[in-house]
Formats: structure tokens, sequence, C-alpha cells
């Protein structure tokens, strides 16, 4: 045998098979890039139809607008089936627009096509990405601009109060509390009545440590109490039951910021799970989609056109 038959001499005579490498990669990134941009544009399209639906079954008018679980419901499904189409049509794009693959074992031109499917769909996961991360941002710039013009003009229409207040600069420090407690007069009427604006500063500050410790100690209830009965004339027992009152209101309160923060915590984890499984779906879709466009693109005869003279 010659070396051109694929065999090489070898000692004593003998012959043996000579290996055979390609020199043309097993990646073809023609067919990835054109599936990718595919599944990208269909992604775009699919989430803008989404929106729009979205859109519709929310409404500022009470009673006109669906839950919030049947609109997160409603936008995982429509998330998957995004994923689902898209995939699809990229990935059956990549594996029908490759060439051939000549003297290549089945199961390798399997794996080949699963793997251009895929390659497809992180690429076109990276172009959407992208895509919304550069709205996303430009959105942020001009929500944080118009948060900044608001600033500023909250800071000049305050110019006048923060220089009255600077005569009391002392009063928004960390130990105005405890100055307050301090400074607190035996006679509780008589500081309600001199100063009225001061008695209410106080119980303000006596509020956010209370409520930055959990509780408002007895002795401060007690004061707020008195400036309570004071001010508006009630005995004490009922100024004391107000203050019970209003001190429940702001538990409750917190207990409801503390019960929509951890709804909103779950809501965001159950969107993290969706999106990852509708991604993990995407991937696999893509897969098969480019498997089945190559085994379909193989299924095509190659003819060659001979000519041939005249029978005789």
């Amino acid at each position: 045998m010659s070396l051109a038959e694929g065999r090489y001499p070898l000692e004593g005579g003998q012959t043996g098979v000579m290996p055979v490498e390609s020199s043309v990669s097993a990646i073809a990134w023609g067919p990835i890039i054109g599936g990718a941009v595919a599944a990208t544009g269909i992604t775009l399209i699919l989430l803008l139809l989404g929106s729009g639906v979205g859109l519709t079954m929310v409404s500022p008018w009470a009673g006109q607008s669906s839950s919030a679980a049947t609109v997160g419901i409603a936008a995982a499904i429509w998330l998957v089936v995004v994923q689902w189409l898209s995939s699809a049509l990229g990935g059956y794009l990549t594996g029908r627009l490759r060439t051939k693959w000549a003297a290549v074992h089945t199961d390798e031109v399997f794996f080949r096509d699963t793997a251009h499917g895929f390659l497809s769909w992180a690429l076109a996961t990276v172009f959407v990405a992208g895509f919304l991360a550069s709205s996303l941002t430009s959105l942020a710039g001009a929500g944080a601009s118009a948060a900044g013009q608001a600033a500023m003009a909250a800071g000049v229409a305050g110019g006048a109060a923060a220089v009255s207040a600077s005569d009391t600069d002392s009063a928004g420090a960390p130990t105005a509390y405890f100055t307050d407690a301090l400074l607190r007069p035996q006679n509780i009427a008589d500081r309600a009545n001199a100063d009225n604006g001061a008695a209410a500063a106080e119980i303000s500050r006596i509020l956010l440590q209370g409520a930055a410790n959990g509780s408002v100690p007895d002795g401060d209830k007690t004061y707020i109490a008195g400036i309570v009965s004071a001010r508006t004339g009630l005995p004490e027992a009922d100024a004391r039951a107000r203050v019970d009152t209003v001190l429940k209101q702001i538990d409750d309160a917190k207990v409801a910021a503390q019960a929509a923060a951890d709804k909103a915590r779950k809501a965001a984890a159950t969107s993290a799970l969706i999106g990852s499984l509708s991604l993990l779906v995407g991937a696999f879709i893509a897969a098969a989609a480019a498997a089945f466009g190559g085994r379909q693109r193989d299924e095509e005869e190659d003819l060659i056109a001979t000519s041939r003279g005249p029978l005789v």
C-alpha cells in the first residue's frame, strides 16, 4: 500500500493505518450567528407582544385589573413560550443552514448539531441580555436625572428651613433623643404649652428612637401621654390610650412593610427560578431543533450532473 492510500510502511514490511485529521474546524460560525440573530429578533418581538398583552391585564382603576398572582403566572408562562419559540427557530436554522459534513460518523454529526444549537442559543441569550441591560440602563439614567432635578428643587426650597434650623443643629444628631431625656421639664404641661413645635419635634425623635430599638419605653410613653393630655385636654388615662393606639398603628405599619418586603423577596426568588428554568428549556430546545434541522439537511441527496455522449 502507498501513503496515498492511507497506509505507511512499518518495520518488518508490515503496514499500518495512517490517522487522518481534517484541517477544517468542526464549528461553523456562519449558521450559529445566523440562528442567534434570528432567535434574538423573535425574542424581542415576542417580549414586546407579551408586554402589550400584560399591560392590558393591569389598570389603575379598582376592580378592573387582574390579580398579581394571575399576572405573575401569565408572565412566567409567556417567558417559557418565548424561550421555546425563539430557541426552536434559531436552533433549526442553525442546523439546516450548515454544510453537509462528509465522511463523519452519525453520532459525531448529532453531537456537532446539538453543540451548534447550544452555541446559537447562548449567543442569542447574550444579545438579548445586552439589549435589555442597555434599555434598563437608559431608563435608570433618565430616572436618576429626574430624581436629581427633584432633589435640587427640594434643596432650593428647603434652603430657608435649613438656615432657620441651624440654631438647633443638634436636633437630628444621634444623641438628640438622649439630650431631650436629660432636659425634660418636671412639669410636662408647661413644656407643651410653652413651645408647641419643640414638643412635637421631641415626640418625633422619641418615636424614631423607638422604631430603631423596636419598642418605646414606658417612661417615654408616659411623657408623650402627658404632652398629649396638656395639648388636647384629655384625661391622663385617655391620653395614654391614644398613645398606645398610635404606637400600635406604627407597629402594624412596620409589620405590613416587613410582609410586603418578604412578599417581594419571594416574588423575586420565584422569578429567578422561573427565568433559569426557561433558559434551560431554551437551551434544550435549541440543541434538539438544531439536530432535527441538521438531520433534514443530511437527508437531501447530493446529486452531481454529468454529461454523457449520445447513445449509439
